[in-house]
């Protein structure tokens, strides 16, 4: 049975699952009925961040465009520009013992393509979520459901894992911004 994360919560995936390596994280949202005349496109990002909480290099920043990190470890699964249908609306492949010896925190975000063209935001979308799963078994580790809208925003960070005593433990939270994917890139550079 997967644990359901809270905001803040957090499960040390390496003592829940000793020898765990291959680790799939999915992230969906729906688009509220009638809420734009335009096709929403969400996209998930994955910022792999140092000590310092920046991006090793700019080859860290995983998105569709940019599917794979310099060390092979995690692996974007593409672009899905509708985010119908049930489960994952995309999916981030992460394979702990390829990961950069440098890598401290691994973030993810969603964002709103065009979303100030199309005037979208995320008070328009609803049922997002993020979970973590054993990649090798397809068993479901956590979820974490977003309890909160959050109008006015287009870019969402929806959890992260982070490095401890040499450990990875997955943290939930949400954290909403203004500034779409370009305004994170600059934050994490």
């Amino acid at each position: 049975m997967a644990i359901v994360l809270k905001k803040g919560g957090s499960i040390n995936l390496q003592k829940e699952k000793p020898g765990i390596n291959k680790i799939t994280v999915g992230l969906g949202w729906d688009v509220n009925e009638g809420a734009s005349p335009y096709q929403f496109d969400c996209d998930a990002s994955v910022f792999i961040l140092g000590e310092n909480g920046k991006l090793l290099a700019d080859e860290y920043f995983i998105f569709y465009n940019n599917k794979v990190s310099p060390d092979g470890a995690v692996q974007h699964s593409g672009d899905n520009r509708t985010g119908e249908g049930e489960g994952d609306d995309e999916t981030i492949n992460i394979e702990l013992s390829k990961l950069n010896p440098q890598a401290a925190q691994i973030v993810f975000a969603i964002t709103i393509d065009q979303a100030e063209e199309r005037k979208q935001d995320f008070g328009m979308i609803q049922n997002s979520f993020a979970r973590v799963y054993n990649a090798e078994t397809s068993e479901v580790l956590c979820q974490y459901i977003l309890e909160e809208k959050f109008p006015g925003s287009n870019a969402l960070i929806i959890g992260r894992f982070y490095k401890s005593d040499g450990q990875w433990i997955f943290e939930a939270f949400d954290l909403a911004y203004t500034e779409g994917l370009g305004g994170l890139v600059e934050y994490y550079q």
